[in-house]
């Protein structure tokens, strides 16, 4: 559990020293987020995660990032790794088939895959904790669901609905009995 926490904490700032460095740059490390469709925008789905359009945009995912990835945190390191990579790969590749043709930065994805898994998991484990994490998860975050619904400006709509079906398949896919 401890070193879930410690691995959720620690990409959390990496999250921040890469917007930092960034910001340095004039946020030009944007350019190697997912451009749907393009060779070099494949490359995006490892590194768009990683990615924001500013401070605003990262500190609007950091909240949802610590609380439901603490949640999953308390399921180990492990697990917090696997389901977050399920995530971040399954995602990443919905939008690079399906996205608009635009550019896609940004952990939201992650945080909307993070709740999918918890509730995905809380419907195949059946177990207390893991119900009690997707009630939390609802009370908590339920209004992020209608970020999967198409929107003007540059939210990546995209994103948030291939980051919670992701999620949902992790949920299936990274659980005790599952190997």
């Amino acid at each position: 559990m401890k070193a879930g926490i410690l691995l959720l904490v620690c990409f959390v700032a990496l999250l921040w020293a890469v917007e930092l460095v960034n910001w340095a740059l004039d946020h030009r490390l944007n350019a190697y987020g997912i451009l749907p469709r393009t060779q070099q925008g494949a490359w995006g789905i490892a590194f768009a995660p990683l990615l924001h359009g500013g401070a605003s945009h990262l500190a609007s995912n950091t909240l949802p990032l610590l609380i439901l990835g603490g949640f999953v945190a308390l399921r180990g390191a492990r697990t917090l790794a696997l389901a977050s990579l399920v995530i971040i790969g399954l995602g990443g590749m919905g939008v690079w088939v399906a996205g608009r043709t635009a550019l896609h930065v940004g952990a939201s994805g992650l945080a909307l895959g993070l709740f999918g898994y918890l509730l995905a998991l809380g419907w195949h484990e059946r177990s207390f904790a893991a119900i009690f994490a997707a009630i939390a998860a609802v009370a908590l975050y339920g209004g992020m669901i209608f970020g999967v619904l198409p929107q003007g400006g540059f939210v990546s709509w995209e994103s948030h609905l291939c980051g919670l079906l992701a999620g949902v398949v992790a949920g299936w896919c990274v659980r005790p009995g599952r190997g």
